[in-house]
């Protein structure tokens, strides 16, 4: 009996040694549909990498690119249902659950400069539209970047009236079907995965991208021209389960959103890198054409676009669209 005590006492004094068994990490899964090497995929290890450091390991982020996890469809509905914690989905995929507001970032030259973008995303604008997702059990914590979209055709697209009967690919959106009705062109919806070979094949004309989608896609290599256009954004908006969120403990959500702010940063300056890096390939390829508008044709196209906004308008409120506008101008001016 005593030999049995004694032992129970070392038990006891090397438990007061070395503390009780470390908790179980926290789990964050991270889900995405692009690939590890673009702006957004280097953005989520980015925040694996800072999130597991502030936290002192205590979270453990794992991050799935290219819709191992969960399809671009099913995405906002495992959110939901908490089986994933954290997405980043882009602005346009928010009309599903009734938030049509986000459609406003896919109007035609609502954003004209990133100095402007900034403005909306990091200020109270942005931080109202992210608001609106509380109500869906989402919480918004960031906007990241993709860029500035140009035209490519296997046409010179110079005036308006270049665009009719155009097949374009867009991605699912009122907006850009609206845009693109606006110009006579024919809107093709197709996934993003299915572009090039669209693109080579011919059962699309042409398409709209940022530089480094058009690189890392090869459009470039089956588009004659592309058309430096900047009248759109694609971007997207980090989102986390609300119940998972707010149930954190204080110090470790203060750690994670510390990373997840350093995280945009990094992710929106690659954005920026990769587009810059991506146009200077495509012009020493020599593959396609590019073409710089003057200030009259550029204006051109917006009066085209102009009946976007009116469409617009009863989706995502007359009221918004004006505040971004009067961003813009307060920004330009």
């Amino acid at each position: 009996m005593r030999t049995f005590a004694i032992a129970v006492s070392v038990a006891a004094l090397a438990l007061s040694l070395v503390g009780p068994a470390s908790a179980d990490p926290i789990i964050i899964k991270f889900s995405h549909v692009v690939a590890t090497d673009t702006p957004k995929g280097k953005g989520a290890e980015k925040f694996k990498e800072l999130a597991e450091k502030y936290t002192g390991g205590k979270v453990k982020v794992e991050v799935y690119p290219n819709s191992t996890l969960y399809k671009d469809k099913e995405e906002l509905e495992a959110l939901q249902l908490g089986s994933v914690q954290m997405l980043a989905p882009s602005n346009s995929k928010f009309g599903p659950l009734g938030i049509r507001e986000f459609e406003v970032f896919d109007l035609p030259y609502i954003l004209p400069d990133l100095k402007t973008l900034r403005k909306v995303t990091e200020g109270p604008l942005g931080a109202k539209l992210l608001k609106l997702l509380d109500a869906k059990g989402i919480t918004g914590l960031a906007y990241w970047d993709n860029g500035f979209k140009q035209m490519s055709a296997n046409k010179k697209l110079v005036t308006p009236a270049d665009y009719q009967g155009v097949k374009f690919r867009i991605q699912s959106s009122r907006v850009l079907q609206a845009q693109f009705k606006a110009l006579s062109s024919l809107p093709q919806v197709m996934a993003f995965s299915e572009v090039y070979q669209a693109l080579q094949t011919g059962v699309v004309d042409g398409q709209e991208n940022t530089w480094s989608n058009i690189y890392t896609q090869k459009m470039h290599e089956v588009q004659k021209y592309i058309t430096e256009t900047n009248h759109g954004y694609i971007g997207y908006v980090v989102i986390v389960n609300k119940k998972f969120w707010d149930d954190l403990p204080a110090d470790i959500r203060d750690q994670l959103s510390k990373a997840m702010k350093e995280a945009t940063a990094f992710s929106n300056a690659q954005s920026q890198k990769e587009n810059d890096d991506a146009l200077a390939e495509i012009k020493k390829s020599g593959k396609s054409e590019i073409i710089k508008l003057t200030p009259e044709q550029d204006e051109a196209m917006r009066k085209a676009m102009e009946p976007v906004y009116k469409d617009a308008a009863s989706r995502v409120g007359q009221s918004l669209i004006d505040e971004f506008q009067k961003e813009a101008k307060s920004t330009t001016n």
